[in-house]
């Protein structure tokens, strides 16, 4: 009896470690099971965004487009503004590896910023994709896509307008020299009247591409001499806004004609009601915005994009501002 008894329970604990055993093999074969499906469940795609400044309609509406297309998705976006500073977007940019992002869609503070250009090829090194997004690097060995306006046509039609108003002209040339987006459209302004001497640079003025350091530094320049010039060339409306302002604040008037490039609300309304406002030339933000991020998916994917994707431009005048809409943004 005592023999039966002993043998009863080895029995038992044989039947309890082969339940144990197939409830274990059990659980592995689920875990290798889901390991297939896991690829397939979807993942967010993480974007960081981060533009020289979001003290510009224009680089908000950019990221407006950038951030309906990512909401629709279900995937998330973390935009910074580094005010200017090309320190603080260097550590966004570590912020956004750290974050490990899949794409980092940067509008450069200053293109031909070394620091700048570092980090961002830290992050291209550790597989992130990087999309510049209307003002180039001056390496961009380590860049995916450039999406930017036609900027040297930008110059070239402020140019060839400004030329068919005015027989001759002193030009004062307000621009942000750290863009190099600045830099295409200057090269594409002075391309037109280089050979033509009745139309000379008399100054470049530095304006950061804010409203309030043009009006500032113009209304220097005016109260000085008020004849040095007789065109106001700004490669940015924001600093075309600023010039018409110092020129308001002297009682300029029908004196010194300003040009721009943008296509600004500000400005296409002045383009209306101010005599001093020549003309601008439209870049679509929200264009850009649309094709980055569309770009941004595809490289997420794995899809080949062209390396510069260029958005048209077109001109703006006081004799055809009233066939578009002046309340927003093309």
């Amino acid at each position: 009896m005592k023999y039966k008894l002993t043998k009863f329970i080895k029995k038992k604990d044989f039947v309890r470690l082969i339940s144990i055993a197939i409830f274990l093999l059990g659980i592995i074969l689920v875990v290798w099971i889901s390991s297939f499906y896991m690829p397939f469940v979807k993942q967010p795609v993480k974007i960081g965004s981060t533009y020289m400044t979001l003290n510009n309609s224009f680089y908000k509406t950019i990221n407006e487009e950038v951030k309906k297309q990512v909401s629709q998705n279900g995937d998330i976006l973390y935009t910074r503004d580094p005010g200017l500073s090309v320190s603080k977007q260097c550590q966004q940019i570590y912020d956004f590896i750290d974050k490990k992002v899949d794409v980092i869609l940067i509008n450069p503070v200053n293109g031909e910023s070394k620091q700048i250009q570092h980090a961002l090829k830290i992050a291209h090194d550790k597989g992130i994709k990087i999309v510049v997004v209307d003002s180039q690097l001056s390496n961009s060995s380590f860049v995916n896509a450039n999406v930017v306006s036609d900027n040297f046509k930008a110059g070239v039609l402020d140019a060839k307008y400004m030329m068919k108003s005015s027989p001759q002209a002193k030009i004062l040339v307000l621009r942000h020299w750290n863009a190099l987006s600045v830099k295409e459209r200057y090269r594409g302004f002075v391309s037109e009247i280089k050979d033509n001497p009745n139309y000379q640079i008399t100054e470049n003025l530095e304006t950061l591409g804010q409203t309030d350091v043009a009006l500032k530094n113009v209304q220097e320049l005016l109260k000085v001499d008020p004849d040095k010039f007789d065109i106001i060339m700004a490669m940015d409306d924001q600093s075309a806004v600023g010039a018409l302002a110092a020129m308001d604040a002297l009682n300029l008037h029908n004196k010194i004609m300003v040009y721009g490039i943008d296509g600004s609300t500000n400005m296409k309304h002045l383009l209306l009601s101010n005599p001093n406002a020549q003309a601008t030339v439209a870049q679509s933000p929200i264009k850009l915005g649309q094709k980055s991020i569309q770009v941004c998916y595809k490289l997420v994917k794995g899809k080949k994009v062209p390396k510069d994707v260029v958005v048209p431009v077109f001109l703006l005048t006081k004799k055809n501002i009233n066939d578009y809409d002046v309340s927003g943004w093309q």
